[in-house]
């Protein structure tokens, strides 16, 4: 492993445009009244797709534009490679985003991502091996695919706006899917949609249940969360608006999505990373001073990891 130049030495105290805003008594049960928001490491050109590795201890995370996954451990001095390339093995340059975006554990601890040069979403054998788990729709290839969420049986929603395709919104060389689409994908590789209805599809979520996919939109004109309640067979029926963020100030949109185990609701958005309770209500907000892509819960639920732009934040939950 080759180990970067990046990074901080030790995780730092937030500076002075990070705070936790609270909107509601109810956040203090799921973010403790004296939480810090400490950078671990930075100097990136866009993190995403954080991922808890709790075999190994260790957080993963996608630069998408290096085409790069990072991993840190509590006590590094910094980031080092984990893989590189994470997500287009083509020859020359593929864009400016041709990395993996969004990346998951199943139950066994096997990794999956989202790889936007190759086009596809795909997953590391045991060997240490990668094979592709889908990579078309009706034998068109998908835009590129950006993140994920893992059912427990298997079946992976995932989500495919255009932003990793060399003209991104306006790519008419490449793109061969007339939509930007959300799809479930089993473990046997079979690819259904799940909707097309969204202009900018993002970040995507389950319930504590497995009945409920939550799916952020983008796009600017309507930023917002959908939630669609999911059938038996894994199939989605119509969603509905979980929060429109088009009222909230600060950087960013939303983008990435986790739930709790409680069905508390953590997604990025407009100045940072939102915090709902199952009803949709916002509790609070992390602000993070700039645009956040992404997040996820480590060491058992006990800590958020924050991808912030070009830094990795983190926050210590009250459960």
């Amino acid at each position: 492993m080759k180990s970067l130049r990046l990074l901080f030495l030790i995780p730092a105290l937030a500076s002075a445009q990070e705070s936790i805003e609270r909107l509601d008594p109810a956040l203090d049960a799921i973010i403790a009244p004296d939480a810090k928001i400490e950078t671990l490491c930075k100097g990136f050109d866009w993190a995403e797709g954080p991922v808890w590795d709790q075999k190994n201890n260790r957080l993963l995370f996608s630069d998408v534009p290096r085409n790069t996954i990072y991993q840190w451990k509590e006590g590094d001095t910094e980031a080092s490679v984990f893989m590189k390339p994470s997500g287009f093995t083509g020859v020359g340059t593929y864009g400016v985003e041709p990395g993996s975006n969004g990346l998951a554990m199943d139950e066994k601890g096997q990794l999956y991502a989202c790889e936007h040069g190759d086009r596809r979403v795909s997953y590391l054998t045991p060997g240490g091996g990668k094979r592709t788990l889908a990579d078309n729709y009706n034998g068109k290839r998908f835009n590129s695919p950006n993140d994920l969420a893992i059912a427990k049986n298997g079946d992976v929603y995932f989500t495919d706006p255009p932003y990793g395709l060399p003209g991104r919104e306006n790519d008419t060389e490449f793109k061969e899917l007339p939509f930007n689409g959300v799809f479930r994908v089993t473990p046997q590789g079979v690819v259904s949609l799940i909707t097309r209805d969204l202009d900018r599809p993002n970040g995507v979520a389950l319930s504590p249940d497995g009945k409920i996919l939550y799916v952020a939109q983008s796009h600017g004109p309507l930023p917002v969360i959908m939630a669609y309640p999911l059938k038996a067979d894994g199939s989605a029926e119509p969603g509905k608006v979980f929060f429109n963020c088009k009222e909230l100030k600060g950087p960013g949109a939303p983008d990435g999505i986790k739930v709790d185990s409680k069905g508390n609701v953590f997604s990025t958005g407009p100045g940072g990373c939102l915090i709902f309770n199952p009803d949709g209500k916002l509790l609070g907000r992390i602000l993070c001073g700039r645009p956040t892509a992404n997040i996820a819960f480590g060491e058992n639920g006990t800590r958020l990891y924050l991808t912030s732009d070009d830094r990795i934040l983190r926050v210590s939950l009250a459960h």
